[in-house]
C-alpha cells in the first residue's frame, strides 16, 4: 500500500495482543499511527471484557510502540457506566508519563452490543469529572475534519480526547468514508445504506468511473445521524464488520476532481440507478445499494418542514440527545392523573387471591401499599421526570369474576408545574407487578395488561379516556 501514489498514511487499529511482537515488520512496511483499544487498565476486568489473558501484552506493545517512536499513540477507550467509568481518572494519569492520546469513546449503538442509553457516559460528564481532578486542563485546538475534543494536563506528556458522536455529533465536519472488506462503501459510520465499489470493480469500472461514484455516495451523505435512540433501534453491521479500510480524504478527492452529486437515492429500495448530471460522462452508473431493514427510520433528518416525521419529543433535542424539559417557566397548578392496570390471574389464582388464602398474605392490601410507595419514587425508576412532591396518591384495587382478573386504579394529586400522569401509571404498574410477584408460586400464567391512563386534569391540556 506504502507504493500508492498520494497515500499520505498508513494506520491500523488493534487490539495490542501481539502488538509488540509484530511492530517491527509492520513499521519497516510502512506503518505510521497506531490505535489500540483498550477499556480497563485492571487486569482482572480487562479479562473480563475481552473474554481473554493478555492485558500486560497490551501494555509491552504500547511501550514498544513509543520506543520505535510512534508518536502519538491513540489509546481507544469505549467508556460504559457500571463497567470502567471509574477508571477515567486512572486512564487521564497514565498520560503523565507516556506521549500517548487517550481517547474516551461515548458508548454507540451497533448490532449486537445490546446498547443501553443508561450505559452511557456523555464527554461532557467524563470531562467535569477529569477537571475537578485538574482544574487547570487545556484545550488544544485540532483540524477542522478532526473528530475528537483534544485536552491536556499541563505538565504531562500526552493528552486525551473525546469522541462524543452520541451526546455531541461531529457530522457536519466529519470526513470519513469507509470501505469494508467485503467492497461496500459507507459514508456514515452509523448509516446503514451502502454502495457495493466491489461489483464495479468486478465490471471492469475505470479510476474515474469509480471516483464519480464515491463523489456521488458522498453527496448522499445526510448532515447529521439519526440521534442515539433512533440508531438504537436500527439495523447496522457490527462494529467489528465496519472499519476496515478508512478513506478520510476521497470526498476531497471527488470535490477536487469537479464531480457534482446527483438526485438522491429513495433508501426504500434495494438498488437505483442513478441519473448523471451534465459535468458527468453520458453512461450511466447502477449502483447496488445496500440497506438494512430498518433504514427507514433515519428518514426524519431529511423530512421537509410540515411532514409527519418533524414532531418533536419533548424528552429529546432535534439531535437525539435526552432533555429533560424545563418546566421552570410554568405556574403551578393543582394537577390530578388516574391511571389502571389489569391483571389476568387465571382460575388457579383467581380463587385463592379473592379468599386471601396465597402463602405470602395479603396479595390486595400488599400491592396498594407498594403502588403508594411506588408513586413516590417515580423521578428514580424513569429517569427524566422531574421529582414532585404529592398531595394525595391512593391505590384501590377490585376484583372481576368474570374474567378472573385484578383491577388497579391510582389516583395521584400534586401542586406543581408539570402533571402527575407518571406517578399514577407506575403506582398502577407497580401495583400489578407485585399482584404477579404476590401470585407466581400458585401459577405463571398471569398476564398484566391495559395499562393506561384514564385521566389528567390541570395542565396545558386534559385528557379524558373514552369508555
Amino acid at each position: 500500500m506504502r507504493k500508492l501514489e498520494g497515500l499520505r498514511t498508513i494506520g491500523v487499529t488493534t487490539n495490542g495482543i501481539n502488538l509488540a511482537r509484530l511492530l517491527p515488520k509492520l513499521k519497516d512496511t510502512g506503518l505510521d499511527l497506531l490505535n489500540i483499544s483498550l477499556d480497563s487498565l485492571i487486569p482482572a476486568k480487562y479479562e473480563f471484557i475481552v473474554r481473554r489473558k493478555g492485558f500486560h501484552k497490551v501494555m509491552e506493545g504500547i511501550d514498544k510502540a513509543l520506543e520505535m517512536g510512534f508518536n502519538p499513540v491513540k489509546i481507544n477507550c469505549v467508556v460504559m457506566r457500571g463497567l470502567n467509568e471509574d477508571e477515567v481518572l486512572d486512564f487521564v494519569a497514565l498520560t503523565e508519563k507516556k506521549a500517548i492520546e487517550v481517547r474516551f469513546i461515548e458508548y454507540m449503538p451497533f448490532d449486537g452490543n445490546k446498547w443501553n442509553f443508561k450505559k452511557m457516559v456523555s464527554y461532557q460528564e467524563m470531562l467535569d469529572r477529569i477537571k475537578q481532578q485538574w482544574p487547570a486542563l487545556e484545550t488544544i485546538t485540532t483540524g477542522h475534519a478532526d473528530t475528537a475534543k483534544v485536552y491536556k494536563v499541563p505538565g504531562f506528556t500526552g493528552q486525551v480526547g473525546f469522541i462524543s458522536s452520541m451526546s455531541d455529533h461531529f457530522c457536519g465536519s466529519c470526513n470519513r468514508l469507509r470501505l469494508t472488506a467485503d467492497g461496500n462503501l459507507k459514508v456514515c459510520l452509523f448509516g446503514n445504506s451502502e454502495v457495493s465499489l466491489r461489483d464495479k470493480l468486478r465490471a471492469g469500472a475505470s479510476e474515474a468511473e469509480l471516483l464519480q461514484i464515491v463523489g456521488v455516495a458522498v453527496g448522499r451523505k445526510k448532515k447529521q445521524h439519526a440521534g442515539m435512540f433512533n440508531l438504537s433501534q436500527m439495523k447496522n453491521r457490527p462494529m467489528i464488520l465496519i472499519d476496515c479500510v478508512v478513506l478520510p480524504r476521497a470526498a476531497a478527492a471527488a470535490a477536487k476532481a469537479g464531480l457534482q452529486t446527483a438526485a438522491p437515492i429513495s433508501s426504500h429500495e434495494p438498488s437505483a440507478r442513478i441519473p448523471s448530471t451534465k459535468p458527468l460522462p453520458a453512461a450511466h452508473h447502477s449502483l447496488r445499494m445496500y440497506h438494512r431493514p430498518s433504514s427507514t427510520q433515519d428518514t426524519c433528518q431529511t423530512k421537509s418542514p410540515g411532514s409527519a416525521c418533524t414532531a418533536q419529543l419533548t424528552h429529546t433535542d432535534t439531535q437525539g440527545r435526552a432533555n429533560m424539559v424545563d418546566v421552570g417557566g410554568k405556574a403551578p397548578t393543582r394537577r390530578e392523573a388516574w391511571a389502571r392496570a389489569t391483571v389476568l390471574l387465571g382460575a388457579a389464582a383467581f380463587p385463592l387471591l379473592q379468599d386471601n388464602q396465597l402463602a405470602k398474605g395479603d396479595a390486595l392490601a400488599v400491592a396498594q401499599l407498594a403502588g403508594i410507595m411506588a408513586s413516590k419514587r417515580t423521578a428514580t425508576l424513569i429517569p427524566l421526570c422531574h421529582p414532585l412532591p404529592l398531595d394525595h396518591a391512593s391505590v384501590s384495587l377490585e376484583l372481576d369474576p368474570v374474567r378472573q382478573a385484578a383491577v388497579v386504579t391510582a389516583c395521584c394529586r400534586t401542586t406543581g408545574r408539570t402533571g402527575v400522569e407518571m406517578e399514577a401509571l407506575t403506582a398502577a404498574a407497580v401495583a400489578a407487578l407485585t399482584l404477579y410477584d404476590m401470585c407466581k408460586a400458585v401459577s405463571h400464567d398471569i398476564v398484566i395488561t391495559e395499562v393506561q391512563l384514564l385521566r389528567k386534569t390541570g395542565g396545558k391540556q386534559d385528557f379524558q379516556r373514552l369508555p
